[in-house]
């Protein structure tokens, strides 16, 4: 069936939860999982009630992105490794996190996307939506969605 599943984690409480969903299934069919966590591009000046805001330098940023994309990417390495489930992780800098996961999960030839619903609701999911809407919306490989 599903032999190589992207997983892409934002590092919160329900991307963990999905994550760890994921090395299950994964091990049930004995496929393989890449996680995949998209950092925000910070490389642009911020106005706002009066300040401008510069963002951190390229250097700076880069390395803020490395730290927290590891902190999110290891508990899905972690999992993989108890579970021993074959595991590589990347991370990479995006203004569009739902094309990110996209264009990853085509990069690294995945046949399903496994992700956390962040169930956003109300007005905010009307107007903005969720990654994980935009992902469902457009991917054109299977998605999963863990609740």
């Amino acid at each position: 069936m599903f032999k190589h599943i992207l997983v892409p984690t934002d590092g919160s409480k329900l991307s963990i939860k999905a994550a760890k969903q994921a090395v299950k299934l994964a091990k049930t069919l004995g496929a393989k999982i890449t996680g995949f966590h998209a950092a925000p591009d910070l490389g642009s000046t911020y106005y706002g009630d009066g300040y401008i805001l510069k963002a951190p330098s390229a250097k700076a940023q880069a390395e803020l992105a490395e730290k927290h994309a590891r902190k999110c990417l290891s508990v899905v390495e972690v999992e993989a490794e108890v579970e021993k489930v074959p595991c590589d992780v990347f991370h990479v800098i995006s203004d569009s996190p739902s094309e990110a996961i996209i264009d990853a999960a085509k990069k690294k030839k995945c046949d399903l996307i496994f992700m956390a619903s962040h169930g956003r609701r109300g007005l905010t999911g009307l107007l903005l939506g969720s990654e994980t809407q935009k992902v469902l919306i457009h991917s054109k490989i299977p998605v999963l969605v863990c609740r």
